[in-house]
């Protein structure tokens, strides 16, 4: 059965592509490409002569059943502008309608943007939310921001140059003066990573140029505090006869307190 391939290409510099995608993308027999002259370029350097078609956001409506239809008879890879296919582009729509049918779709995977940017941003990789292309407009843009503004882990949002600004605002004005690494041209000649606070990158980003991925610092979590249910509790396990250690213990594992402060107030409760 033939085989419809996810292909990660390059987010900017050429050689970031696997020996595998360059091998898929020459053994298939179509390439569906989002911006079939970037592509042309990568397959002009890589000796690739595989016939492309264009599958782009105006177009991939009238062109979903023409490649699905080509599907059913050979190999199709998928290639985005950059980076891997299906993320924030149109992608997306020819992968569920493929898996829709129950034909085969291979990840080839390879280059991608928000990783690359959360990896080298220098803040909490361990949970993260993508939140796409911020909206064009200030409202839209705000509530966008709005539903991740108690959200603790990293946040990652792609923006076009001539927003950024306005984006920066709205995440002061939203978000506050959180810690934000903006990252620009990544993998490219002028690749630059500001590290700093959202104030800070609207002073030095005053005339952008290139494409920029935002990773955004999390709400801050809150302290545990020692609250009176909490002394009630170490209070009632007195009375049920459990030594100071256990209780501690036990209390400091419910609320994430230090046990320090719980066996401080254990201790208050004796006197």
């Amino acid at each position: 059965m033939p085989s419809l391939y996810i292909v990660a290409t390059p987010i900017g510099n050429l050689e970031d592509i696997s020996p595998r995608a360059i091998r898929i993308l020459r053994e298939v027999k179509l390439i569906a490409a989002e911006d079939t002259r970037k592509t042309r370029i990568l397959l002009d350097k890589y000796e690739v002569k595989t016939p492309l078609t264009s599958y782009y956001e105006h177009n991939k409506i009238d062109k979903l059943d023409y490649i699905l239809g080509q599907l059913e008879l050979k190999d199709i890879a998928i290639v985005s502008e950059a980076g891997m296919p299906g993320i924030s582009d149109p992608g997306f729509e020819l992968v569920a309608a493929a898996v829709g049918r129950g034909l085969t779709v291979v990840p080839i995977p390879g280059p991608s943007a928000i990783i690359t940017a959360l990896a080298v941003s220098g803040l909490p990789t361990d949970r993260f939310t993508f939140i796409g292309f911020l909206p064009r407009r200030i409202g839209e843009r705000r509530q966008a921001l709005t539903t991740v503004a108690s959200e603790t882990g990293t946040i990652i949002a792609y923006e076009a140059p001539h927003r950024i600004q306005e984006a920066l605002n709205d995440i002061m004005y939203v978000l506050g003066d959180r810690r934000i690494a903006v990252c620009r041209e990544l993998t490219k000649m002028y690749e630059e990573v500001f590290r700093g606070t959202v104030s800070e990158a609207l002073n030095h980003f005053n005339d952008p140029r290139g494409e920029f991925t935002l990773v955004i610092e999390g709400r801050a979590k809150e302290k545990p505090r020692l609250t009176e249910d909490v002394v009630k509790k170490l209070e009632a396990l007195q009375q049920e006869g459990m030594g100071a250690r256990e209780s501690v213990a036990k209390v400091v594992k419910e609320t994430g307190l230090s046990k320090k402060e719980v066996y401080q107030a254990w201790l208050k409760l004796l006197s």
